[in-house]
């Protein structure tokens, strides 16, 4: 097994709220510094307080362990103020923990913030430099690189130019690009990648696989959970300064999405009194399915799914029909489907007794990301809404970069809230 290339214990990170802001002197920077040794030694008897806001204090990581291998590429996913941000920066030797401490083996370069790293007045080239001399690189290897990056950045025209004359968009060219190529043995991202044009943020995410590919680490903080399960076999779940979860990307991204609705792959109601529905029907269970008929809320999007009801029909003489809403991890509506065609209830009453509706959907349809399904059951002339269960299940459609999707060798984002596989030709026309 090989051997941890980044490995924290116990990291916390507190932070005092409305601080005042200023710059320190030099007899106060001394003075904080003398005291290290104190203030460390408290903080491994523990503080009141520990893991909890106090009055004035924020802890924005909270008891955070994870080992990552060489050559993993890992994404961290979480709400706005989990904590992620954070993370990387103490990885990074940006800031310090409070308490906890981490291993990092190799050399690290980071791009967590527009312009990290750089010094404004001096021009694009003599950055790359510098960049490289602080990743401990020889001049003669960063020259090697030098047009491999500036092609990568597209700002040849400006690389003699001072940093600071360089709009957000450079910037992030720039560093994204001294990043990825000076051959670090980790590499941590931040969001800073959504500052960028959607055409250069497609040519990031291919590089980022490239890097990953050559055996490489790689942190990737991502609010999109469909860049994180196509570049990331795992991903670690980060809410309050805490590990949620930790797994395989496609789980965690799943269940990340769910999170704040309590959905999953499979509901059931046991209690007929208590499930959704009225006097003439009740939701027992609804279940989605890979195509081998197990339940998963990780699905394939090559392959087909199907997502069954299982209802109890309390009264006869209802012509009811079961019902399914899709929408997409934004919130839009993806599709409806009603069970309007099956031969053998069109329009035919049903008796009372328990029953199991199955939609079946095809492969490379839905487009890859978290998928809510809604689940109702009305009944036709007259027609009644006898349930609707708005956010009964939920699960990820996974989307491959093996090239047989719709996505072919394209690594960007993909847009729209359905991704079918259709099929082309071409003639050559004399």
């Amino acid at each position: 097994m090989s051997a941890p290339s980044i490995r924290a214990v116990e990291l916390a990170k507190r932070y005092r709220v409305n601080q005042r802001a200023g710059y320190q002197t030099l007899r106060e920077a001394v003075a904080h510094a003398a005291s290290a040794p104190i203030r460390a030694l408290q903080s491994s008897r523990g503080e009141p307080g520990h893991g909890r806001a106090l009055d004035g204090y924020h802890w924005a990581l909270d008891e955070v362990s994870f080992e990552v291998t060489e050559g993993e590429v890992v994404g961290i996913i979480g709400r706005n103020g989990a904590g992620k941000t954070t993370l990387l920066k103490i990885l990074s030797r940006i800031t310090e923990p409070t308490r906890g401490f981490f291993e990092v083996g190799g050399r690290v370069a980071s791009l967590l913030e527009v312009g990290t790293g750089f010094h404004p007045e001096l021009t694009g080239r003599e950055n790359v430099y510098l960049n490289g001399a602080i990743l401990g690189m020889k001049r003669s290897e960063i020259t090697r690189k030098f047009d491999e990056i500036v092609a990568f950045s597209e700002i040849e025209r400006f690389i003699n130019t001072p940093v600071k004359r360089y709009s957000t968009g450079m910037q992030v060219r720039l560093a994204f690009a001294v990043a990825a190529h000076l051959e670090p043995e980790i590499l941590l991202v931040d969001e800073v990648l959504a500052v960028g044009d959607a055409r250069f943020q497609r040519k990031c995410l291919a590089k980022l696989e490239d890097v990953g590919q050559h055996g490489r680490t790689v942190l990737f903080i991502s609010h999109n959970t469909g860049a994180i399960t196509r570049l990331c076999r795992r991903a670690i779940w980060l809410d309050a300064g805490r590990v949620v979860d930790d797994g395989p990307a496609h789980r965690v991204a799943a269940a990340y999405l769910g999170s704040g609705l309590g959905t999953r792959a499979a509901r059931e109601w046991p209690e007929l009194a208590t499930a959704p529905g009225d006097e003439v029907v009740r939701l027992c269970a609804v279940r989605v399915r890979a195509e081998g008929g197990e339940i998963t809320d990780a699905l394939d999007i090559r392959k087909s799914i199907s997502v069954e009801l299982e209802y109890e029909v309390l009264e006869p003489r209802w012509v009811l029909v079961p019902n399914l809403h899709f929408f997409n991890d934004e919130g839009a509506y993806v599709f409806v489907t009603a069970d309007f065609h099956d031969p053998a209830w069109r329009r035919k009453p049903r008796t009372p007794g328990r029953y199991v509706s199955t939609l079946e959907i095809r492969g490379n349809l839905l487009a890859e990301g978290g998928i809510l399904v809604g689940a109702a059951i009305t009944s036709f002339n007259p027609d009644v809404v006898h349930l609707y269960e708005r956010d009964a299940v939920s699960f990820q459609v996974v989307d491959s970069l093996d090239g047989d999707s719709a996505r072919g060798d394209y690594a960007g984002p993909m847009p729209g809230v359905v991704r079918p596989l259709l099929p082309w030709t071409t003639e050559r026309v004399e």
